[in-house]
């Protein structure tokens, strides 16, 4: 019989508690001596336990998408109209459509025109 070792054993409780909300935006932890001053620092009962080092701009899109997809359950090309319409609103939602070319990129994802992504995006806007 094996018995799995939780591999966050010994973690302090606040980065465990953390880790879903670090991973889900893909971030990073960071060791408190090895912060940098653009890191967040992680602070219990006055103390700095660790630091999160938020991701690059670099990837966002991707990782939004990598998101979206995982919670619909599909990648864009297979969901249906409904599910394309979805995907646009949770990617609006979470500031996807700031980023430059983003709607020409989510397009090409898609495997639809970038007018059909307005499209969405003005259903959603009205």
């Amino acid at each position: 019989m094996t018995i799995e070792r939780d591999p966050l054993a010994g973690v302090h409780p606040l980065v465990r508690a953390a880790k879903p909300v670090v991973d889900a935006v893909g971030a990073s932890f960071i060791n408190a001596d090895d912060a940098e001053p653009s890191d967040v620092p992680l602070i219990w009962e006055g103390v700095t336990v660790a630091a999160v080092r938020l991701p690059p701009l670099h990837g966002a899109l991707e990782r939004l998408i990598d998101a979206v997809e995982t919670e619909l359950g599909d990648s864009l090309p297979m969901l249906s109209r409904e599910g394309k319409q979805r995907a646009i609103r949770l990617l609006d939602e979470r500031g996807a459509f700031i980023l430059r070319r983003a709607v020409e990129d989510v397009a090409d994802a898609m495997g639809v025109s970038r007018i059909t992504v307005y499209n969405y995006l003005n259903a959603i806007h009205r």
